[in-house]
């Protein structure tokens, strides 16, 4: 991701639009998460319920204290090394939007280690929404070109980079009772 391509998609993220870029397997597609209206519109275009909840990727446990109510052994276990990409389910802050948790007492979070999305997050200050860039119930974009050819026009912005390499999409386990959520 060039430095103008960050700039761009810094840009867009905090006027409300939605970004496509790259994970550590997939592409994601991403918004402010304390934007009702995009997070909407994200959930709009995968013809997805917005009851299902949404991941936040961030940069640091500081991005998501405020979306979280976690003990610090949660917040210590988030921060741990894994050897595959992780997302926790922990349990959200009483003033966590419920379009982010949807029907759950909890909210997905990843602490993301894919230098673009991480640079994304970095220069937000902030988490990102980041849900794959598909319609739901159908295979996740793992290119720039599959993002253009499923979402066309509807994407503010697409990062032509690679993703990590990865084969699946991140494993999902819930930070309370360690369950596997959504293996790999």
């Amino acid at each position: 991701m060039t430095p103008w391509q960050l700039r761009q998609a810094v840009k867009i993220v905090r006027q409300g639009g939605i970004i496509a870029y790259p994970t550590e397997a997939v592409f994601g597609l991403g918004c402010d998460p304390l934007d009702f209206s995009a997070v909407a519109a994200i959930c709009e275009l995968k013809n997805r319920s917005l009851s299902k909840g949404l991941i936040l990727i961030a940069a640091d446990i500081e991005q998501i204290k405020p979306f979280v109510s976690a003990t610090r052994a949660q917040l210590d276990k988030l921060a741990r090394k894994t050897t595959t990409p992780t997302t926790w389910i922990m349990p959200a802050h009483p003033h966590c939007p419920a379009w982010l948790s949807g029907s759950h007492d909890g909210i997905a979070i990843r602490l993301i280690k894919h230098p673009p999305a991480r640079r994304l997050c970095e220069h937000l200050g902030h988490p990102l929404v980041s849900t794959s860039a598909n319609i739901s119930h159908h295979p996740a974009a793992r290119k720039a070109l599959d993002v253009q050819r499923i979402f066309g026009d509807s994407v503010d912005m697409i990062i032509h980079s690679d993703t990590g390499g990865g084969r699946t999409a991140s494993e999902i386990r819930d930070m309370r009772s360690n369950k596997v959520v959504r293996a790999v």
